[in-house]
């Protein structure tokens, strides 16, 4: 297992602990509570959660003032940003990107306060997340995907959104 800093503090890159191929297919091993502890993940996710979408769907950008994410791709690529929004942190309003493949399996730990989005980059793909908390959407703040306030850079100008992303508010200087 392989656990790397990303530019915003707090948000990791993991490769899994368990990653195996051979003539017939693979394996990984995409979390093992003892291993991650050692590795000083100590989270304890209580949520499994998959979507998945095709080509040019932009799902987010989401998160909540609880909530850890634990990311991983487990079929096709997809483009994953990762914004943090805790307004008490000198990275507020900063943001990274990470392709995420399954073809070279990696997994990405987002904290509380942070929320991200990810572009299917591929015909199809499929997005797995271990959460610390419930799923509830009601707590949930959503960052409008294309907001100059954050600037992030997507790979496409004209994505497949919800109408939950599309008509998200921009942010104001105020937030």
């Amino acid at each position: 297992m392989k656990v790397e800093k990303t530019d915003l503090e707090g948000v990791i890159l993991i490769t899994p602990p368990t990653i195996f191929a051979d003539h017939r297919g693979g394996y990984i091993e995409l979390y093992n509570r003892d291993t991650y502890a050692k590795a000083g993940i100590t989270k304890e996710f209580v949520e499994d959660d998959i979507s998945f979408s095709r080509k040019n769907v932009l799902r987010g950008i989401h998160g909540d003032t609880k909530t850890t994410k634990l990311i991983s791709c487990i079929y096709g690529e997809f483009y994953l940003v990762v914004v943090n929004f805790d307004s008490e942190s000198p990275e507020y309003r900063q943001w990274t990107s990470i392709m995420l493949s399954a073809k070279t399996p990696a997994q990405v730990l987002i904290p509380e306060k942070f929320g991200n989005g990810h572009l299917v980059t591929s015909e199809m793909a499929i997005f797995h997340y271990k959460q610390t908390e419930t799923y509830n959407r009601a707590e949930q703040f959503t960052i409008r995907w294309d907001d100059p306030a954050i600037g992030v850079t997507w790979p496409i100008q004209t994505p497949i959104l919800s109408a939950r992303d599309a008509e998200s508010p921009f942010l104001t200087e105020s937030q």
